[in-house]
C-alpha cells in the first residue's frame, strides 16, 4: 500500500540527517521506525493481557498481602 505522510521541516530534516548519518535512507529508516513500533505495541499487548490474567488468578493472595 502507498501511503503519504506529512511530517513537520524539523523532522523532515533530521531523517535526512539521521539517514545519511547511517548511510541508508529516509524510506528505509521509517520502514524500520514502522516496524519497530509495531514489535514494541505488540508486546506490550501481551504483558498487559497475561498481567490482567494473573491478577485475576492470584486476586486472592493479592487481597490477603495488601
Amino acid at each position: 500500500m502507498a501511503m503519504n505522510v506529512r511530517l513537520r521541516d524539523d523532522q523532515t530534516e533530521a531523517l535526512g540527517r539521521r539517514a545519511e548519518q547511517e548511510g541508508t535512507s529516509v524510506h528505509a529508516l521509517v520502514l524500520r521506525a514502522v516496524d519497530e513500533y509495531l514489535a514494541r505495541t505488540a508486546r506490550e499487548v501481551v504483558v498487559r493481557r497475561t498481567a490482567g490474567e494473573q491478577a485475576v488468578t492470584w486476586h486472592e493472595l493479592l487481597e490477603r498481602l495488601k
